[in-house]
């Protein structure tokens, strides 16, 4: 089975630790397994390419790598970050910001 997550594919995020603190993104993807998640504009690394077809010129591309899901909290509705509960609605588990007590979607 796997473990539930506070954060979901879409969310906007903020860093709360590392050499990216303070940076805000959307969340691109999730690695359940390994716990990381892939934030727009966060944790940018430069990646040698070789010549290939698609990119005849290689060099060095920048793009973003994983970052623990526990360096990271979800935007709430007002901009402020905020903890993760959930709670049965209509007999559907939604999420809420523990901050507002508000819907989360």
């Amino acid at each position: 089975m796997q473990p539930k997550l506070h954060i979901k594919k879409g969310d906007i995020v903020k860093v709360i630790a590392g050499n990216f603190k303070s940076k805000q993104g959307k969340v691109l993807f999730i690695s359940i397994k390994k716990r990381k998640a892939i934030v727009e504009g966060v944790n940018m690394v430069s990646k040698h390419s070789k010549p290939t077809t698609e990119n005849p010129k290689g060099g060095i591309i920048k793009k973003e790598s994983p970052i623990h899901i526990s360096n990271l909290m979800v935007i709430d509705n007002d901009g402020k970050p905020t903890r993760i509960g959930r709670k049965l609605k209509d007999k559907k588990l939604i999420r809420y910001s523990k901050k507002t007590g508000e819907e989360i979607k």
